[in-house]
């Protein structure tokens, strides 16, 4: 049913008492934003008579969303982390800002003050038996050149999927690893090639996601912090290529740019060089960052996250 019943006017009313337009304190932007919020809610349970049986399965649905503390995974899962990046990546083009490796989600699994190393570290603690792999990468300007001092936070899964510190039978930030670049601008570790994930099958985002007639299930990627002073911070992933669902992330953050080639080293002398079993998985990546005009577009955006 689409309908119709409550007067604008006296919807109108309602929303500036509780929304706080009738008084003169508050911060006027939230009083706006939420009125323009609280009166599309309202006006969509008008339109589709909405129960008032359904209005409270959805407050409920939002306890348990928030108990489950799957709000962040939600909202990369409707899109809305995407197009966050679609607006910055609009905005960049009409302030003529465009340039550098994209952007993409960072998703709610990243943890704070991993170790960090110089140039090269390993990230996993050895007791994953996954597909070894050598990951690295040059980090440049806009003009080719290395950017040396520059940080690469780098974190992925298992390969089961899992993260540690959200899965607590990982050790202390297996596969969480921070690298600072060298004068040429070099990055590299050793770790193991991830896995992709679904949303917890029992959770309210995927049942959230089943009344949509949706999967849950994220290709294989591994998640990017770049930053160097001078520069803009850049917050991405990279997809590993021949995976399942490589383009057709539940979450959006696939981008043609940001898909990195697996390849297999069977050279056992590069093996050696790099103390890498034969053979081994390489995937190659460089990054390139922009020229900050704003000390704060240097800064990772602020959110909830977990501090290590």
């Amino acid at each position: 049913m689409s309908q119709t019943l409550i007067n604008p006017l006296e919807l109108e009313k309602l929303l500036a008492i509780s929304c706080g337009i009738t008084t003169d304190s508050g911060d006027d932007r939230f009083k706006a934003i939420l009125t323009q919020l609280l009166g599309d809610v309202c006006r969509t349970i008008d339109k589709f008579d909405v129960t008032d049986e359904e209005f409270w399965q959805a407050v409920n649905y939002l306890n348990v969303l928030g108990e489950r503390k799957e709000v962040a995974l939600l909202a990369a899962g409707l899109g809305l982390e995407h197009f966050l990046d679609m607006r910055a990546d609009a905005k960049a083009e009409a302030e003529g800002t465009a340039g550098g490796t994209p952007r993409t989600i960072e998703g709610p699994l990243y943890v704070a003050n991993a170790p960090l190393a110089e140039g090269y570290t390993r990230m996993d603690d050895g007791t994953d038996e996954g597909e070894p792999m050598w990951l690295y990468g040059r980090v440049t300007d806009p003009q080719g050149n290395p950017v040396a001092g520059a940080v690469v936070d780098i974190w992925h899964a298992n390969t089961l999927g899992n993260y540690s510190f959200f899965d607590r039978s990982q050790s202390e930030y297996n596969l969480r690893r921070r690298i600072k670049t060298g004068a040429d601008g070099c990055y590299a570790v050793r770790s193991i090639l991830p896995s992709g994930y679904g949303c917890p099958p029992d959770g309210p985002t995927q049942a959230l996601l089943n009344q949509l007639g949706r999967h849950g299930n994220r290709p294989a990627h591994i998640h990017f912090f770049v930053s160097a002073p001078g520069c803009k911070h850049l917050t991405t992933q990279i997809n590993l290529n021949g995976d399942l669902w490589l383009w057709d992330d539940f979450a959006f953050a696939t981008r043609e740019e940001l898909i990195a080639d697996p390849v297999s080293v069977t050279d056992k002398a590069l093996a050696r060089e790099r103390d890498m079993p034969s053979p081994h998985t390489e995937v190659k990546f460089d990054f390139q960052l922009v020229p900050s005009k704003e000390s704060r577009e240097q800064e990772k955006i602020k959110r909830e996250r977990v501090l290590g």
